[in-house]
């Protein structure tokens, strides 16, 4: 079981300060964030991927490059990689080339994005959008594992002949999951070759991911790759944490209150009921964070958003240190009880490479 941070890269006011971050400033928290996510044991750092203001992470790879020098173990990932309006080309040498340069410590969420005016920045229509997604992963998926591609479709020019360089680290492509918080074209597309799936289970009741995921594990195992329960899941969550509750529920409450996506509608404690958002003790991050195996099955990545809607620097690195040393521990023992032993571990380079080695001596 992999835990982890992701963080959307927002630049937003504090509301208890009237303060905003300059783009500078935000950016140096992110890498702040992610070493400190190493320092307190965690296993994951996530950034999105966005072209719009608010939000700064621009370019994951070169953020991620400059957490790769400066971090040893951690596995660096995006929380969305968007397969829609890069071209597949680039992302499979972009990343390829990070992979090589981290020492296989790399993986991706691909995900098609959801702000409107992006997809026309970057020539696409995001009325394409699922389409773009199929046909662009299709292409990147090729690319990674064949050294000479030919190709023709409906949004990219075609290819004769061509080589991607780098050639994938060890010849084992990044891990991919197919995040999505509301597509089951992207959980089949998960199921069919046999990558993870994250659901970004944040904004929306468990109803709405236990349906998604559900039809990913049915779909995965009608392809192939295993039984339901050994299909790659995994998921998010959103906390902040103070030893009193109350002081948590004090604090949080104006961000919450401000947030243009979680404010402005029902009251933030029918929010925390009725989605992942713990606000409280961490006792009560790990009571509802166990939760989520019995609504969606043993899985084998949580990642948890601290960060963002303004939150100060220095209280998301009080969250970390309280995910690593206190959470984090309880979880990971608690997910070990009575895990199957057929289901998987989280993904890495060096367990892949064994695995295909392992194959390739039994072929």
């Amino acid at each position: 079981m992999q835990f982890g941070i992701f963080t959307v890269g927002d630049v937003t006011t504090d509301p208890t300060t009237g303060r905003t971050p300059t783009e500078h400033e935000r950016i140096k928290a992110m890498v702040t964030i992610a070493q400190k996510t190493e320092e307190v044991g965690l296993d994951v750092f996530a950034t999105g991927e966005h072209h719009n203001r608010p939000f700064v992470p621009s370019s994951p790879t070169t953020m991620l490059g400059w957490i790769a020098a400066r971090t040893e173990k951690l596995i660096l990932s995006t929380a969305t990689t968007l397969i829609t309006t890069n071209d597949p080309v680039k992302i499979a040498e972009d990343y390829a080339m990070l992979q090589h340069l981290a020492d296989g410590r790399v993986d991706l969420v691909m995900g098609r994005g959801n702000t409107g005016p992006v997809y026309p920045w970057f020539g696409k229509d995001i009325r394409e959008g699922i389409n773009l997604a199929i046909e662009n992963y299709a292409l990147l998926h090729k690319l990674w594992r064949q050294d000479v591609v030919d190709w023709e479709g409906r949004f990219r020019t075609p290819l004769q002949g061509f080589t991607s360089t780098p050639r994938p680290l060890d010849g084992v492509p990044p891990f991919v999951w197919h995040g999505s918080i509301r597509s089951p074209e992207i959980a089949e597309q998960a199921a069919y070759y046999g990558d993870g799936f994250f659901a970004n289970n944040i904004f929306w009741p468990k109803e709405h991911f236990q349906r998604l995921i559900n039809l990913y594990r049915e779909r995965y195992a009608y392809y192939g790759h295993g039984s339901p329960e050994q299909a790659v899941v995994g998921l998010g969550g959103h906390v902040y944490m103070r030893r009193n509750s109350q002081d948590a529920i004090r604090e949080f409450r104006p961000f919450f209150d401000h947030s243009p996506v979680m404010g402005g509608g029902i009251s933030m404690e029918d929010y925390m009921e009725q989605t992942p958002l713990t606000v409280g003790t961490p006792e009560q991050v790990i009571e509802k964070t166990l939760t989520f195996r019995e609504h969606f099955g043993d899985y084998q990545r949580q990642l948890f958003v601290v960060d963002g809607g303004g939150v100060p620097l220095k209280s998301v690195l009080e969250q970390i240190e309280m995910l690593g040393e206190e959470v984090v521990p309880v979880l990971r023992e608690e997910f070990a009880k009575n895990r199957p032993a057929n289901v998987p571990d989280g993904p890495t380079h060096a367990a892949r490479l064994a695995t295909r080695d392992t194959e390739d001596v039994k072929a």
